[in-house]
């Protein structure tokens, strides 16, 4: 059964995202990256499906990350921190 949840997932999967588009981030183990922002949020449809953010750096790489905080591999725990 899915849902119009542009979040993704279904009616009774709840997904904890982390990240959304416009969010300023830096990378605690790379600080060479230098600042980034959230440009672009993908979250799959299906039960169990992945959750995730691309990041574009000041060092002119973008990078993709899973945004979904549940997961062991989050960007969380891959060291990306939100900017106040």
């Amino acid at each position: 059964m899915k849902s119009n949840d542009p979040k993704g997932g279904t009616a009774n999967e709840i997904r904890r995202l982390y990240l959304q588009v416009g969010n300023t981030v830096t990378h605690k183990r790379h600080p060479e990256w230098g600042i980034g922002r959230v440009i672009e949020e993908m979250n799959s449809t299906l039960p169990g499906g992945l959750s995730m953010i691309k990041i574009a750096f000041k060092d002119g790489t973008r990078r993709a990350f899973d945004n979904n905080v549940d997961s062991e591999l989050c960007c969380y725990q891959a060291g990306i921190r939100r900017q106040k």
